[in-house]
């Protein structure tokens, strides 16, 4: 059984006091959703303070991009090994917003993949479709042609520690919401793919994460969805009672299942 991932994206926002304040206000009382895996993403220049103030807890920091090289002059960028010394457990790779504002190609997410995975570092790797390619039909190829790049030449023991998360772009700091039969639809087809490219038992261990604006209101719906493992949470991620609202929900989930 794929146990739940409720991470929170903090994306390029808080101060120092506001990162050490919300990072000790959900791990005060993370004890209390051990049914779930709960993981923090905050802004590079915040992860050693993060992970300091979460350290003892069951909570787990990663990063929100990296680059290939372990090393080197490539100012302004951060490696996987950087933020594994940070105390990253995990890093956000393919994020909508670095592929659609800052270029990231399929062939970019890649190399970043394998990089993460050469440090011990989870990937979550993003996928989704512009509103534009959903209206046209093209939901199942753009997704499948992400998939396809951003793991290419990755074999079976690879992808087991990779998480995935779907994000449909136009749900993301709209305010909408693919419905659960939406989101669903597209986890079993990402689901139905990993199967393809290498067995079902393999796809059937690989969490897939909902990644479009989800929130304590709508959670339990699209947790409940068989595909659906989790979440990559944004604007709520931001506010404890809403982010451990979401724990909460899962962890009911959890126990009744």
């Amino acid at each position: 059984m794929r146990r739940l991932l409720i991470a929170g994206n903090w994306k390029m926002n808080l101060d120092c006091n506001g990162a050490r304040e919300l990072a000790l206000a959900v791990c005060q009382r993370a004890p209390e959703f051990n049914a779930v895996d709960l993981l923090l993403c905050p802004p590079h220049v915040y992860l050693n303070l993060v992970s300091q103030a979460v350290a003892g807890s069951p909570v787990a920091v990663g990063g929100q991009n990296m680059y290939h090289e372990p090393s080197g002059a490539f100012t302004g960028e951060v490696s996987g090994a950087m933020l594994a010394d940070a105390g990253a457990t995990a890093v956000i790779l393919g994020h909508s917003e670095r592929r659609h504002v800052l270029g990231e190609t399929n062939a970019d997410v890649n190399r970043k993949v394998i990089a993460a995975l050469q440090v011990n570092l989870t990937p979550i790797v993003c996928v989704g479709e512009l509103l534009s390619e959903r209206e046209a039909g093209r939901t199942s190829e753009v997704n499948r042609g992400q998939i396809e790049g951003s793991l290419a030449e990755l074999d079976p023991e690879q992808i087991l520690q990779i998480v995935i998360a779907y994000e449909p772009v136009w749900a993301i700091g709209t305010g909408k919401v693919a419905t659960p039969k939406q989101a669903e639809e597209v986890h079993a087809d990402l689901r139905r793919l990993l199967a393809e490219r290498y067995n079902q038992a393999v796809a059937d261990k690989v969490r897939i994460l909902y990644g479009g604006s989800m929130k304590p209101g709508n959670a339990g719906e699209l947790l409940q969805q068989p595909n659906v493992d989790g979440g990559l949470i944004g604007g709520a991620s931001l506010k404890a009672d809403e982010f451990l609202g979401i724990a909460q929900i899962g962890t009911a989930l959890e126990n009744n299942s």
